[in-house]
């Protein structure tokens, strides 16, 4: 990716955008300037955009110039279904009025969802703005509730709004409440059981990470499943370089988890020059240590339950972000360790089982070990890092890369490269 200095100038948190299938439809992309009348100007709009661009795209357009399929990521669902194909798009949650101003007057392209602050929605000096980029085909979210009903030309403009759980009175709002009338995007929402209670309420997705809080007891006796234990076998075998034709005979036991190995090691996020076309010819390009890396990707994919795809989708992501975060220090040993690190630090909500027991049947590295058991070692400070920007947290996203003595460039040109390569292997 290319380098933009305007990433030095924010600080950046993410979470998913969810809908009633636990499908992951959009990602949120939280700007927070370092000052509050930073940027401000159209270059840095267009910076910032050009930036954002890098990972999102521009989709294809028609010959009229609209784009081939709608971005609304939930637009007209009811829990069913989504457009097949649709890109996943980003939504802005941009905390600076000075740079959100910016970013809308730039009329930024369609695979960005705006959101649009309440009290911005209600001034009406904003209203032409707001009808030029609705018309111009942008999708508006409103973010909080209206301290009174819009105009309901205004209204028109927004295809959705997003509302705190705490605010959320959908149950006793009156015929004259501004938001009622726009669909809801439920946000503030960290539980499973909390995204549950949004949809009965009639949210159309929730917007935060349900990864549920704690460590997971699991129960000690729950089997595990058969394609789980082929992969938990595969990295044992990896480990203990054993040959190729040992390691085959695993994958021949379960031929759809060949299958997935194959396209993740086929991905335009691995880079391979050549198309792998067989496990022994993976073996023979990556040799063993560098397969590990994939397959342990592989085991954080292995979970057939539906709710659990934002937890696989959070696993992926940190497992690239904390690779990424490696990736200056030139040590790839470090590189493919941070990588299983990220990934398995969420392998027990996945595969419901303690994540001490799971570790004593996949072998990991020391250093992955003390982070994900002791909370300890090299490697932990990255992963509380990874951890405070899925939280969106600013201020600890900045302690802890002052920890790490990490400038806010390194960790967003991480972040970004990062999610550009999830998006290639999702």
């Amino acid at each position: 990716m290319r380098e933009h200095s305007v990433l030095g100038q924010v600080a950046l948190g993410y979470s998913p955008m969810v809908d009633r299938r636990r499908d992951v439809v959009a990602t949120r992309l939280t700007l927070f300037p370092d000052k509050p009348d930073a940027l401000s100007g159209a270059a840095d709009a267009a910076a910032l955009i050009a930036a954002l661009e890098d990972v999102w795209p521009r989709p294809q357009t028609t010959p009229s110039g609209r784009p081939v399929r709608p971005l609304d990521p939930v637009a007209g669902t009811t829990g069913s279904t989504k457009t097949p194909g649709t890109e996943r798009p980003v939504a802005l949650n941009i905390a600076g009025e000075g740079l959100l101003q910016a970013v809308l007057a730039a009329r930024p392209p369609g695979q960005f969802l705006i959101e649009v602050p309440a009290f911005m929605a209600g001034d009406p000096a904003q209203a032409e703005a707001l009808k030029a980029l609705h018309g111009a085909g942008s999708v508006l979210l409103i973010k909080g509730r209206p301290t009174k009903p819009l105009a309901p030309e205004v209204l028109a403009c927004f295809s959705h709004s997003l509302v705190d759980s705490g605010e959320d009175r959908r149950a006793d709002a009156g015929p004259g409440a501004g938001v009622r009338k726009v669909t809801t995007v439920q946000t503030g929402v960290r539980t499973a059981a909390e995204a549950e209670q949004a949809f009965q309420r009639g949210a159309v997705a929730v917007l935060g990470w349900t990864l549920d809080e704690g460590v997971v007891k699991g129960d000690p006796k729950r089997p595990v499943p058969a394609d789980v234990t082929v992969v938990m076998d595969l990295i044992r075998g990896v480990d203990r370089e054993e040959p190729v034709n040992k390691l085959e005979a695993m994958l021949k036991r379960e031929p759809t988890i060949a299958f997935r190995l194959l396209r993740y090691l086929n991905s335009p996020a691995f880079g391979l020059s050549v198309e792998v076309n067989s496990f022994a010819h993976a073996v023979m390009l990556l040799g063993h240590q560098r397969l590990k890396r994939w397959l342990a990707l592989l085991l954080a994919s292995s979970s057939n339950d539906p709710g659990a795809r934002v937890t696989m989708h959070a696993a992926v992501r940190r497992g690239l972000f904390m690779e990424e975060l490696a990736r200056p220090h030139g040590d790839t040993e470090m590189m493919g360790e941070m990588f299983i690190c990220g990934i398995f630090s969420l392998l027990d909500r996945l595969l419901r089982q303690p994540v001490a027991q799971l570790l004593e049947g996949v072998p990991v590295p020391e250093r992955v070990r003390l982070a994900l058991l002791g909370e300890s070692g090299p490697y932990h400070p990255y992963l509380q890092l990874v951890q405070a920007v899925e939280q969106e947290a600013v201020f600890d996203i900045r302690e802890a890369a002052e920890r790490l003595m990490l400038q806010p460039l390194e960790v967003n040109a991480a972040l970004l490269a990062a999610l550009k390569n999830a998006r290639q292997v999702d």
